[in-house]
């Protein structure tokens, strides 16, 4: 089932101004807002309260109650622990092969995930990191990280000034680095870290460009991110898979590949050279 922020993103062409209103005020600091009462949540957004009861029965919900019941039903989820989720999948689990279980829910992933991307988004995104006069700087958390190290090294062999950012130890020396109008590429997912946050927050007050990718309940940092990329992770399993997400990656890759090509054959060029150089690859001759 889709999330109420993926609701919520994928209705917004149908809400009304006060609707889009309250829709923002839920999203920004998602899903704490909608855990308060019905007129706390109208008081946060300015709308009134019929305004709150009309857009939860446009979101297919009865009732504000139900509206958030659901939305505890994603906070549990979000701060589920590896234990805790896989106690939650053990009983309704199939007498299936596991392979055949984990490859369904991969399947769901990407089907759900798509369905919820913006065309017009993701090619923005790509023309951004393709500008060669703005740097780009990519970080994860603790397992997102290898996703953001799979992206550097791609887009580091596609074009140049692309940086990754260490870990937290370290990563102050990089926040110095960060100069306005550069782009910060973060992965942050269930259960959200406090650096990643951090180093978006010191990010955004140096007037660099943060861009986000995350899981269908969306990071924190989304509210401070010109461009969020929720992918779904949840699969039959104590963790969560990352395959929706490196999905979008390689996608993006492959599109800035294509698009400039000729730039890229010629940066590859000097790359192969290289590699024979150093003989890092065995040659079969």
């Amino acid at each position: 089932m889709p999330t109420i922020a993926e609701k919520l993103k994928s209705r917004e062409l149908d809400l009304t101004r006060a609707e889009r209103q309250l829709s923002a005020a839920i999203l920004e600091n998602y899903p704490i807002p909608g855990l308060g009462s019905i007129t706390e949540l109208a008081d946060l957004a300015e709308v009134s309260t019929p305004t709150v009861a009309r857009m939860v029965q446009k979101l297919g919900f009865s009732g504000y109650p139900e509206f958030q019941h659901a939305l505890r039903e994603e906070l549990r989820e979000i701060i589920s622990n590896p234990v805790e989720k896989r106690a939650e999948h053990a009983p309704a689990l199939p007498e299936s092969h596991m392979l055949n279980r984990y490859a369904v829910g991969v399947y769901d992933n990407i089907r759900a995930t798509l369905e919820n991307v913006t065309l017009a988004e993701f090619d923005a995104l790509c023309d951004l990191l393709a500008d060669t006069d703005r740097r780009v700087h990519i970080a994860g958390g603790r397992l997102s990280g290898t996703l953001a190290q799979t992206f550097y090294l791609h887009l580091q062999m596609i074009r140049r000034d692309v940086f990754m950012i260490p870990p937290r130890a370290s990563w102050a020396h990089s926040v110095l680095d960060l100069l306005p109008g550069d782009t910060l590429i973060l992965f942050d997912v269930r259960r959200y870290e406090n650096a990643t946050l951090l180093l978006a927050e010191m990010a955004h007050e140096r007037g660099v460009d943060v861009v986000l990718f995350t899981d269908q309940w969306r990071s924190p940092i989304q509210k401070l991110a010109k461009y969020t990329f929720a992918a779904r992770i949840a699969v039959p399993s104590a963790w969560d898979s990352g395959v929706a997400l490196l999905l979008l990656v390689e996608s993006m890759i492959a599109k800035i590949q294509e698009d400039h090509w000729e730039t890229v054959k010629a940066r590859t060029d000097e790359l192969e050279k290289a590699f024979d150089r150093t003989r890092l690859f065995r040659k079969f001759t």
